[in-house]
């Protein structure tokens, strides 16, 4: 434990570095907010500093179980440092919204309890947004170096393939360098992202907040209509296909642009899955919506279900239309999708499409073996045989999944939130999404939420980021046993 706070104290100091992005824009932009960012970081150098000093004599090297505990502190610890700036420049906020409010950035949530976003002093905006940037790096490489060891997840498939292994005996080195190739791709794609959205129309500075947002599926905007505020389909279909690239596995992005070839996608079963199903999924609500005349024309529709499915679908969270006064089955399909659609590997939320791929994998030779209980019939994706042990760890951690939605939506209903709205609102915390249906949908946000209601969508964005395991692995006897 205490050596966990060591390590949790020199992450809590390094992550003032992060601080430096918004003092610049605040010199740039002369918004007043300079000394806030630079007390906010002092404060953070200092208490990491002093935990890292005051546990220095437990030092030592980490073991894999010593990650569960180390990601959900840091995870819970830097929301707090976030939340610091926040209550410093806009003094309305409590400590529980801006908890919120960071925990949703860090999160890559996007959900937000702020209104007036136009008006924001823009490095408050510019941090709001950078907090999306790091928190989707900091997933992938949770993705790759810590929940492998869970069992539960789909990196045991790319093992081979990315540039450092992970082994499943202790911390190595060669985490550190797959976290520079995937912190080196990452960069690079959002690089490429900016200066698109600028070309398709943005200011330098809208340009850089979303394409943050973008990268890490987040959904934080500069403007309280979100996308909408631009009205540009040049935009919509730049940030397509920014979103649809960070819900892929980075792993394959690595890989294709070492090898400049468009194989590794091939390859990749949950590429192929989430392309078909956005496509489908797209289309199947542009008919909808051309059949029930809520657009002039076929090619209106399509336009904004491209835009609207592709960004809930993917646990990103923009938004160009009201969503809620389309036809009930279109913002329930596009939540449905949120759970599932994402790629192992990638920044986005939910259960993930290649526990999804099992299930049907399994469902389908559970059918056959009722037909011929003695057939040999393995479990297979992209052509790899999946072992029983990943494929029991996958149906437990999917039960937990709706097992903790349930019980999170029943806290909710508790303090006599509306049915739809409980659901959904937490539904999109737990997936990382942000807009619900109804009050907390694309018309509104979250700051309708009691302190009670904002805690509890709080535990489920932590939940659902963590991938449920990471977190309830903590509150098991065995794992504090020696």
């Amino acid at each position: 434990m205490l050596a966990v706070a060591h390590v949790l104290g020199l992450m809590m100091a390094f992550f003032s570095i992060t601080f430096l992005m918004p003092l610049i824009c605040s010199l740039i932009m002369q918004d007043g907010t300079f000394k806030d960012f630079l007390f906010a970081a002092t404060i953070n150098i200092v208490i990491g500093l002093l935990i890292a000093g005051l546990t220095y004599r437990f030092k030592r090297e980490l073991k894999p179980r010593d990650g569960f505990l180390l990601v959900t502190l840091s995870w819970v610890f830097m929301s707090a440092s976030a939340s610091i700036p926040l209550m410093i420049a806009l003094p309305q906020l409590s400590f529980t919204d801006a908890y919120f409010e960071a925990m949703s950035g860090w999160t890559t949530t996007g959900a937000t309890i702020l209104t007036g976003l136009d008006n924001l002093p823009p490095s408050i905006n510019f941090w709001r947004h950078s907090l999306h940037w790091f928190g989707g790096i900091g997933i992938i490489v949770l993705a790759v170096a810590v929940l492998p060891l869970l069992g539960v997840g789909g990196m045991q498939l790319y093992r081979a393939e990315t540039p450092g292994p992970v082994k499943d005996e202790k911390l190595t080195p060669r985490i550190t360098e797959t976290a520079k190739a995937l912190w080196a791709t990452y960069t690079l794609i959002t690089v490429v992202g900016i200066f698109a959205l600028k070309t398709a129309g943005m200011s330098w500075f809208d340009a850089i907040c979303h394409c943050f947002s973008a990268m890490g599926l987040g959904g934080f905007s500069t403007h309280d209509s979100s996308i909408a505020f631009f009205n540009s389909p040049a935009i919509e279909i730049t940030l397509i296909f920014l979103m649809v690239a960070a819900s892929m596995n980075f792993s394959r992005h690595f890989l294709a642009l070492r090898r400049l070839s468009i194989k590794p996608y091939l390859e990749d079963s949950e590429a192929k899955a989430l392309l078909i199903l956005l496509l489908v999924s797209v289309l199947a609500v542009a008919l909808l919506l051309t059949q029930r005349e809520i657009y002039p024309s076929f090619f209106t529709a399509l336009r904004h279900a491209a835009f609207n499915v592709v960004s809930i679908a993917s646990t990103t969270g923009f938004v160009s239309q009201n969503y809620d006064l389309w036809p009930i089955f279109a913002p329930v399909w596009m939540l449905f999708l949120s759970c599932i659609l994402c790629s192992t590997g990638s920044t986005g939320g939910g259960i993930k499409m290649f526990r999804a791929l099992l299930l049907v994998r399994q469902s389908q030779r559970e059918i056959k073996l009722l037909i011929h209980p003695s057939a040999v019939l393995p479990v297979r994706i992209g052509g790899q045989v999946i072992p029983e042990r990943i494929a029991y760890a996958v149906l437990a951690f999917i039960f937990l999944y709706f097992l903790v939605v349930v019980a999170l939506t029943f806290l909710l209903l508790l303090d006599d939130v509306p049915l739809v709205q409980a659901f959904s609102t937490i539904i999109a915390s737990i997936n990382n999404c942000g807009p619900g249906i109804g009050p907390t949908g694309p018309a509104g946000n979250y700051q309708i939420l009691t302190n009670y209601q904002t805690w509890i969508c709080t535990i489920a964005m932590l939940l659902g980021r963590l991938e449920i395991f990471s977190v309830l692995v903590l509150f098991s006897p065995t794992y504090w046993q020696k």
